[in-house]
């Protein structure tokens, strides 16, 4: 099938992504980016259940695992989805972001949603929308409310007993947390991301985070700081809440992920899973190594943390000069970011992204922050246009060379789809290169 056929069979797909993206140019409508402006944040929490209960309460029935934290949480939630389908369990998984498609944010199973069911789930959502735009008490919802609520009506068409959620953005007031009984809760770590909305300290994003933490559930962590572990361990005490802080003292970003996932694995008692489960699931832009030779590299990474791990990843590997193509969110610690990543690189290239709605930092004040730490010989070049910026890079490697692009997963999601467009994601329901 040809990219015009691709184009016509998803033409109801694209309509309906359209729709859902422009609902938020409708004025005075909150947003989740609103959060500490907001006198009430709990209108987040009120408007999603005015909206599941508009369309029957799809959110009841499943055995809920609710994961969040600053790094690790979308690999986490994959690698579980993946054990309980290995264990022949019918469960469902969303995730966020995606990379280049949205539909990757729906999984049931080892497929994404079909983009035809999504395309008739929004149909039967419009006049849904129409009525909360017409007598809901805080608005229309939002883009993710409405993404969640069609992953909630998908699973249930599709008979999940198993969902597992990552949370979008904190936890306390994030859509997701409108589930009421979850069998599991955790949280992977705490680090400083997203404080213009969570607060400056880590203590404000690890109060906000333990919002997920339910009354009867299960909760486990691998955050080391003690005095968050006594935050969680006093959060679920007054929730009735089994607190279990895991030992990851002395482990690597992918053993602390690994202990995690065995523990929320292990607590499932699942039929056959005392088997350890041994990897962590490979997600598209988290340090994905999309050729060899040379070496390139797809990843996501936006906050000084996950930038840590993306240098502990780096340290792994045989190459002779590293270039490294770097954009960063406007609302991002890209000064920290780019301390950290800086002294990696033989040449860097300073870019930025090109997602509507977005704001990305100016190429010209990275750039000048990069100098901070690099002397006047080092390779340095700016795009404004981010796959001229990589094309160029690319073209420059020799084959012992590696080439790494970090900074957003908006900049991951561009270059990841010169590789695997969304046509083929569409048609495959999932993103695998070929």
């Amino acid at each position: 099938m040809n990219k015009s056929d691709l184009g016509t069979k998803f033409a109801k797909y694209h309509s309906a992504i359209r729709y859902i993206e422009n609902l938020g140019n409708v004025g005075n409508g909150y947003q989740k980016t609103n959060l500490k402006k907001h006198p009430r944040p709990q209108i987040f929490l009120e408007r999603m259940q005015d909206f599941l209960d508009l369309l029957g309460n799809p959110e009841k029935g499943f055995k809920y695992i609710h994961i969040t934290g600053t790094a690790g949480k979308g690999t986490v939630a994959t690698t579980v989805h993946s054990a309980l389908v290995k264990a022949k369990r019918r469960a469902g998984l969303f995730t966020s972001p995606f990379t280049v498609s949205t539909i990757e944010k729906i999984q049931v199973g080892e497929k994404y949603i079909d983009p035809t069911v999504f395309a008739k789930i929004v149909q039967t959502l419009k006049p849904k929308i129409d009525e909360m735009l017409k007598s809901g008490r805080h608005g229309t919802p939002s883009y993710f409310e409405i993404i969640f609520a069609i992953a909630l009506l998908y699973f249930k068409k599709e008979k999940c007993e198993y969902v597992v959620l990552e949370v979008g953005l904190g936890g306390k007031y994030d859509a997701t947390n409108i589930i009421k009984n979850p069998v599991i809760t955790a949280i992977t770590n705490i680090g400083l991301d997203h404080t213009e909305i969570l607060g400056p300290r880590r203590e404000d994003i690890a109060l906000d985070k333990a919002g997920i933490i339910k009354r009867g559930s299960t909760f486990f962590t691998t955050e080391e700081d003690p005095k968050l572990i006594k935050l969680f361990a006093d959060i679920c005490k007054k929730n009735m809440a089994e607190c279990v802080a895991l030992n990851a003292r002395g482990m690597d970003y992918k053993e602390k992920d690994l202990l995690l996932v065995n523990a929320i694995f292990d607590k499932l008692e699942i039929s056959n899973s005392g088997k350890m489960i041994s990897q962590l699931s490979e997600l598209p832009a988290r340090f994905e190594i999309v050729n060899k030779k040379p070496i390139i590299i797809i990843d996501g990474a936006h906050n000084p943390s996950k930038i840590k791990s993306t240098v502990y990843n780096l340290q792994k590997l045989k190459y002779n000069k590293m270039t490294i193509v770097f954009a960063s969110s406007l609302d991002k610690d890209w000064k920290t970011m780019l301390k950290i990543i800086t002294p990696y690189a033989d040449n860097i290239y300073i870019t930025r992204f090109s997602v509507l709605g977005r704001r990305s930092a100016n190429p010209s004040d990275l750039s000048a922050e990069v100098k901070k730490y690099r002397s006047s010989k080092y390779g340095l070049q700016i795009y404004s246009d981010p796959v001229d910026a990589f094309n160029d890079a690319k073209k420059k490697l020799k084959k012992g060379d590696a080439l790494l692009i970090t900074g957003s997963f908006y900049l991951a999601g561009e270059i990841r789809a010169l590789y695997c467009g969304e046509d083929q994601i569409l048609e495959n329901r999932n993103s695998m290169i070929k």
